[in-house]
């Protein structure tokens, strides 16, 4: 059976959330393989891996690789790659360094880099790929014309689990990969810790927009998404109008998310904001314009003042939890 590569990013010895669904991705078309890079003395989570489905954990040990961009997570691919022989696919996730990686591997090995990825499946001309494009408003069925398919997959794209596999080791040598490696020589500005999901990897968003009015209003999405155990959210407006930081953007210049629910509180819903949040399971929208483009791509829709709407929102969800 053919390999299908997955490049896990993890953190303090735990694969990153959305590991599970990279590899319920590739074992629809092979034998789903982990790719890892760790600096020395780093556990390998190598059972985590075998129980998301990972058959085999290739391992490429790097000094030094929290301080180098990309080049190490590509030397690992390249070389499992020429380890494991036959490759049907590579997939990788949606991240910033994990697009990187995926696209410079595809120039490598001379390979078909597809970003962006809500779907996969098998077709006679090979694995299928289903995207979004110009901003989510059509969607593109696409199959690589030659070489391995590099696929960067969204998050939140891919229901199911892989079946439980062995998650053997197996150590990859980069030693003699030669590409220039360009060293992170210092981090600011870093988010303080928040006790709330990651935007990207949340089951829950709830995005506030233009419609709030000011910072100080801004805190009725906090508290709706704080009842509910969600991720918060923003549209590009609420953003320059300074309500929230610029980390809580969705949208074509900010996030892209794709969670089981995502609530919209005062978002018009222009197509930039729609292309980063459209593909999630369930919308619903809150808006006192019956007319707003938002209520195109929602599932349920309230029209209504949202300062209204929201506080019984939140009184319904607490009474609920009680």
């Amino acid at each position: 059976m053919s390999h299908v590569l997955v490049l896990v990013e993890h953190a303090n010895g735990r694969p990153a959330a959305g590991t599970g669904e990279l590899l319920a991705a590739a074992a629809r078309f092979g034998e789903p393989a982990a790719v890892v890079v760790v600096e020395p003395g780093v556990a390998v989570p190598a059972d985590s891996l075998g129980a998301l489905g990972a058959n085999t954990v290739f391992v490429a040990t790097v000094a030094d690789a929290d301080s180098q961009i990309v080049t190490p997570q590509v030397a690992a691919l390249h070389a499992a790659a020429l380890a494991a022989n036959d490759v049907a696919a590579v997939i990788v996730g949606n991240s910033i360094d994990s697009r990187e990686a995926g696209a410079r591997l595809a120039v490598r090995i001379g390979g078909a880099f597809q970003s962006d990825v809500v779907d996969v499946a098998a077709g006679t001309q090979g694995i299928l790929v289903t995207q979004q494009a110009f901003g989510g408003a059509f969607t593109v069925t696409a199959a690589a014309a030659r070489g391995i398919p590099v696929i960067s997959l969204r998050q939140g794209s891919i229901d199911g689990a892989a079946p439980a596999a062995a998650g053997t080791v197996a150590e990859i040598d980069v030693t003699a990969d030669t590409a220039v490696a360009a060293q992170i020589t210092a981090r600011h500005g870093q988010a303080q810790a928040s006790e709330r999901p990651s935007l990207q990897t949340a089951e829950i968003v709830v995005s506030g927009g233009r419609g709030l009015g000011s910072r100080e209003n801004f805190v009725l999405v906090e508290q709706l998404a704080d009842a509910l155990g969600a991720a918060v959210g923003a549209s590009r407006a609420a953003v320059d109008a300074g309500y929230c930081d610029h980390s809580m953007q969705v949208g074509q210049t900010g996030v892209t998310v794709s969670p089981n629910l995502y609530i919209a509180v005062g978002i018009s819903g222009a197509i930039q904001h729609r292309a980063g949040m459209q593909s999630a399971t369930t919308i619903v929208a809150i808006n006192k314009d019956a007319d707003s483009p938002i209520f195109d791509v929602a599932d349920f829709g309230i029209v209504g003042d949202l300062f209204t709407v929201v506080p019984q929102f939140i009184e319904a969800v607490k009474s609920r939890k009680n």
